[in-house]
């Protein structure tokens, strides 16, 4: 059971972080088509009950490392629209200096640490945080997510082994949205059932309704209780979806349209909305101002992004090396 109370503050919470994720996604794949944004892109649309419900059940010192799949876990986790925003636009503004992209954001004041690229890469960074958590003595976790294709890396079970042999504090999620790129789980699995991934290793696991918030609440804080405990590292397969394809460049003829609104039909944000109305939480009023509030927002992060500079090609060189005269570096 949960050692946090879901109340009416959760459920607004949960609503008003959901939508900004919803919105802010939205807006960056209309920048992208406008090519404002370039590179890479992928959209969090249709997940966002998978972060909703972590937030509401983690302390803000509780760090989150994921994949290139980001915008959302740096939200989630406090950094500002405009720093995110200004990111994506390459802007020296951004929250990596307009370096990292949409790829690549780090936000050290959040506890937020990737954004990483190389599938499966961030495992076994997590389980490090995780173990420096231990190494200083705090009571702070890692969450350290990933889709489910990069549990077919080997990286997997090596970090799964370490975590369960030192006791890390360490919550391993993976955001199963049902494709590793445009390939099912069905066609890259002898088990589809990944959460039994974490069983050999001693790791309890289980498999989550990623589509509600609830549940990954509740998932979430027994994971976090056995970590602060001292009693190990967690492994949960949120089964979640998305409605956008991987990335902007995915023309999406894997899965059929079909399937799409099968799944639309049980969409987190609207879920979440109806239980507040049930329960009289809110009035529409209240709807109206959160949806207004986020406009404003996001419409003014993509002003600030607009109006950013561009970095200055001797960025090139900063935070490179921690020695600034590093040897290898000539003029």
């Amino acid at each position: 059971m949960s050692s946090i109370a879901i109340t009416k503050e959760t459920y607004l919470m949960w609503y008003e972080l959901m939508l900004m994720m919803r919105k802010f996604e939205e807006k960056t794949g209309q920048l992208y088509g406008q090519q404002k944004i370039r590179g890479f892109c992928h959209l969090y649309i249709g997940q966002e009950a998978v972060l909703a419900g972590a937030v509401s059940a983690l302390r803000h010192e509780d760090s989150m490392i994921t994949t290139y799949r980001d915008h959302a876990h740096a939200l989630a986790k406090g950094t500002s629209p405009k720093a995110i925003m200004a990111e994506m636009y390459g802007k020296s503004t951004g929250i990596s200096k307009g370096k990292g992209g949409s790829m690549h954001m780090f936000d050290k004041e959040n506890h937020f640490y990737g954004g990483h690229g190389i599938v499966g890469g961030q495992i076994p960074l997590g389980a490090g945080i995780a173990f420096a958590e231990k190494y200083k003595g705090t009571e702070f976790l890692n969450v350290c997510y990933m889709g489910d294709g990069a549990v077919r890396q080997g990286a997997l079970g090596e970090t799964f082994n370490m975590a369960a042999l030192w006791k890390l504090p360490v919550i391993f999620v993976c955001e199963n949205n049902g494709y590793a790129m445009g390939t099912s789980v069905a066609r890259t699995t002898a088990d589809v059932d990944i959460y039994k991934l974490g069983l050999p290793y001693g790791i309890p696991s289980q498999a989550v309704d990623g589509m509600d918030p609830v549940a990954v609440h509740n998932a979430m804080d027994e994971a976090a209780q056995r970590a602060r405990a001292g009693e190990g590292p967690t492994f949960l397969e949120m089964r979640t979806y998305r409605y956008k394809g991987h990335s902007m460049s995915d023309p999406q003829k894997y899965r059929t349209k079909e399937e799409v609104e099968s799944y639309k039909a049980k969409d987190p944000i609207e879920i979440v909305k109806q239980e507040i109305e049930k329960n009289g939480y809110a009035d529409e009023k209240w709807f109206e101002e959160v949806a207004a509030k986020i406009k404003a927002e996001i419409d003014e992060a993509v002003q600030f992004a607009e109006e950013s500079p561009w970095p200055e090609a001797s960025e090139l060189y900063t935070d490179v090396y921690v020695q600034s005269d590093y040897p290898y570096i000539r003029d």
